[in-house]
């Protein structure tokens, strides 16, 4: 069950990634998730502050996709916002999403990381792919119901995960 529900690196924000130590790692590529991870729940404005990180992720020469269970419209705006390619209607966390997202980028799954704010969704979709994958606190507490409800079950897991941080098993990644 660890392998599937626990990230390789767990962090407050996306501001906060070590672009950096990811490359290194031989990182090239994110799949983003939209909500609560890039953009608060259901809103399409984009804090400067991650605009201004997805340009130095673009400038340090990352790939990034968006690929989220939004309908097309939203996802859109936001993608076009940041220029970059998405995946609206992923199905996520289907292996298929994923898929997607690597084509649409161009990119392997060994150069590619999930970065996404839900357990059940994003790290156990990009798990299931192979891919590098990291949590993040969500932006807002508010969210969509459906969510909420998956919340409960994330709680006992993100209880593990934290754990595992403080052993070195999470998040080995920052501290080298």
């Amino acid at each position: 069950m660890k392998e599937y529900l626990y990230p390789d690196v767990y962090v407050e924000s996306i501001l906060d990634l070590p672009l950096g130590k990811l490359y290194q790692y031989g990182i090239r590529a994110f799949i983003m998730d939209l909500d609560n991870t890039v953009t608060e729940w259901n809103s399409c404005e984009v804090r400067d502050e991650v605009v201004a990180w997805m340009q130095e992720v673009k400038d340090r020469g990352f790939k990034a996709c968006i690929a989220s269970n939004n309908g097309r419209e939203r996802v859109v705006a936001v993608a076009e916002g940041l220029g970059i390619p998405f995946v609206s209607k992923a199905g996520k966390p289907r292996r298929r999403a994923f898929q997607r997202a690597l084509q649409v980028m161009g990119s392997a799954a060994d150069e590619t990381a999930v970065i996404g704010d839900q357990i059940f969704t994003d790290i156990l979709g990009g798990n299931r792919m192979g891919l590098f994958t990291i949590l993040v606190v969500p932006i807002n507490k508010r969210e969509f119901i459906g969510t909420r409800v998956m919340r409960k079950f994330e709680i006992m897991v993100l209880r593990n995960i934290r754990k595992a941080i403080k052993q070195g098993d999470v998040n080995s990644l920052l501290n080298d």
